[in-house]
């Protein structure tokens, strides 16, 4: 099919339903074939006027829409408005609050929030070890220490000047590979112990490991080079500014886009921004923002995101 190329585009293709409905099954299906998501009965019969399939098998619920199996389920916003916001949490930079997703679909700031959300569920990515040179590194996100009380403020400035101790700041761990993919996450300490086992999970054996000084590293098994950021930032092709440009554009979206995040949605933050990093244009990729948000749509099947989950009502998604 022959989808949308720009935002503008985007929004005159998806206010026609047929038009939605071509591009689910497009993304959904890629061999055309739709299928019934409860019995895999291929080819139902599909109802225009009201808009959904009929599955002749006998089963409960025969009648079904493409949101089934989606992120979208149970969603009363028709993909009229969904795709578009889709499209801008895909290409949008530093993101999208859900205040302006609202008034530009035309959907509740809270349900533009929810909606968000469930992109962002589609937004995780859990393919393959990172390999090759691999910068390591970790950041502290939340309120400046100036504004904090004195009980939740750290102990004190560590070697390389980062706080160490006690903290009201959530800790990230990322790592990225020079010139490829991220892969950051919230843990609730910077051990030896975590540290080692987020490397060990996340990176291919073999790889280089590059890392500031922080003594949490010294059980990676890994060959690794060190940059001490007390002396220099860069030592020919010793640094982790890789990891530091992916912090930079974390954090002004963050603090630029939305404000403050609450810490128990901030892995969903970091998703979002992980996905676009990983999916931006290079010369060996170059992805355009009808591609990105293909991409993203092509992850959206069998991922849900119910309210209560969302507010911590149901079993939390990513528990600390």
């Amino acid at each position: 099919m022959q989808e949308p190329k720009t935002l503008r585009d985007a929004i005159e293709y998806f206010s026609d339903a047929e038009n939605c409905r071509q591009f689910m099954v497009f993304v959904l299906w890629p061999d055309g074939i739709v299928r019934c998501p409860r019995c895999g009965y291929e080819n139902p019969a599909y109802m225009e006027k009201s808009k959904l399939y009929f599955c002749p098998k006998k089963h409960e619920k025969a009648k079904f829409s493409l949101k089934v199996g989606t992120i979208f389920e149970d969603s009363p916003i028709s993909l009229e408005k969904w795709l578009p916001a889709a499209w801008l949490i895909a290409n949008c930079k530093n993101g999208i609050s859900s205040y302006e997703v609202a008034r530009a679909v035309g959907v509740t700031q809270k349900s533009a929030w929810h909606m968000l959300h469930r992109l962002r569920k589609a937004m995780t990515d859990g393919g393959g070890l990172l390999t090759g040179t691999i910068e390591m590194d970790e950041t502290f996100i939340g309120g400046k220490v100036k504004n904090m009380h004195k009980n939740k403020r750290p102990i004190g400035p560590g070697v390389s000047g980062k706080p160490v101790g006690s903290t009201a700041k959530a800790i990230v761990v990322g790592m990225v590979e020079r010139g490829g993919r991220v892969r950051a996450e919230v843990v609730k300490e910077r051990t030896c112990e975590v540290l080692s086992s987020i490397a060990h999970n996340n990176i291919e054996a073999g790889s280089k490991l590059i890392t500031d000084e922080w003594r949490g590293y010294n059980t990676a098994n890994f060959e690794r080079a060190v940059i001490n950021h007390a002396e220099r930032y860069v030592d020919g092709l010793i640094h982790t500014n890789g990891i530091e440009n992916f912090w930079s554009l974390l954090k002004r979206g963050i603090n630029g886009t939305y404000i403050s995040v609450e810490p128990f949605h901030l892995f969903r933050y970091i998703d979002e921004q992980a996905f676009r990093y990983n999916n931006r244009a290079t010369k060996d990729n170059p992805l355009n923002d009808a591609d990105r948000f293909v991409l993203l749509m092509s992850q959206v099947a069998g991922k849900r995101l119910t309210f209560a989950e969302l507010t911590g009502k149901g079993s939390p998604e990513r528990p600390l």
